[in-house]
């Protein structure tokens, strides 16, 4: 297991942040890390790369105690906190060059650098001061400096706050890369970005864990109370003939010649649907049975 984490808790002053919170992550996974604000998601980061120190409780990277062997898993591990802090007032090029000369890897500074710049696309921002760039640039570098010393374990906390969708798809991509050699695990509260990049997600609630599943196996947590079906047929067709259908309890048209429908009860609906289209001598272009989403389990999860 890359990380590996036993019963820790975590207390400032009187308040519980984490509650004997166990996990383990293994090379090579994409996990998404979730919860809502003040669960306990960048304490426990913190934790891991040993930035603060958990209040009991065992942490390991790569086999490495994180309380005993500090510095040896910070060299490890390559983390982007939330506020992603940089230098304004260096040139991209020059901080890069700086935060490679830290690590000394046994690689040139400037291979290291120029290698990091090509795999972030950073060559067009390369001389230009960080306070310049654009969120989306302040954040490739940021992934840059993250990735720059070539670490075994990713730790990324809210890597995609503020970008755009074009910037969003940019550094999701990037995550995605590194994760085929790394093992990367993703803070955010974007559930499409876990649903796109993650094999697996851990879900915490006040300090504690509540879920941990492969991302095939998370939506299970939570089953829709109806059956919710979008059907699109080749032309119009009345709502209160849909509403016939035995066991349906709404039809809401969205559009032309789209509709959806709600049903009580768990038999699936569908082939009554064709059997209408049939009768109605209607042609159906698309039936689409809503499955739950990680959003849904999530709200469920946490009672949000």
């Amino acid at each position: 297991m890359s990380i590996v984490v036993q019963g820790v808790s975590k207390f400032y002053g009187s308040q519980k942040a984490l509650d004997n919170v166990s996990l383990e992550v293994k090379t090579g996974e994409i996990v998404g890390f979730i919860g809502p604000n003040g669960a306990g998601k960048s304490t426990m980061m913190k934790i891991i790369t040993g930035f603060i120190p958990a209040s009991s409780g065992k942490v390991s990277v790569n086999g490495l105690a994180v309380e005993a062997d500090n510095l040896e898993v910070k060299k490890q591990i390559g983390y982007l906190p939330e506020n992603n802090p940089l230098y304004p007032e260096m040139y991209v090029r020059e901080y890069l060059g700086f935060v490679a000369s830290i690590y000394k890897t046994g690689v040139s500074v400037k291979k290291q650098t120029n290698d990091i710049i090509e795999l972030t696309g950073l060559a067009p921002e390369q001389n230009k001061k960080i306070g310049s760039l654009s969120k989306g640039y302040r954040q490739r570098v940021g992934l840059a400096q993250a990735l720059i010393h070539n670490p075994a374990v990713l730790i990324l906390d809210e890597a995609t706050t503020g970008l755009d969708p074009n910037q969003i798809v940019e550094i999701r991509n990037l995550i995605k890369e590194a994760g085929k050699e790394k093992t990367v695990m993703l803070s955010t509260h974007i559930m499409q970005e876990v649903e796109a990049i993650c094999d697996r997600v851990i879900i915490i609630d006040k300090g504690v864990i509540v879920a941990d599943e492969e991302k095939s196996k998370i939506y299970s947590k939570f089953k829709r109370p109806k059956q919710v079906i979008q059907v699109e047929f080749d032309k119009d067709a009345m709502d209160s003939s849909l509403a016939e259908i035995e066991n349906v309890s709404s039809v809401k048209k969205i559009r032309n010649n789209i509709w959806v429908i709600e049903a009580e009860g768990d038999e699936d609906i569908r082939p009554s649907i064709f059997n209408f289209a049939v009768k109605n001598n209607l042609t159906v272009l698309s039936l689409n049975k809503q499955e739950s989403n990680l959003e849904e389990v999530f709200r469920h999860l946490t009672n949000r």
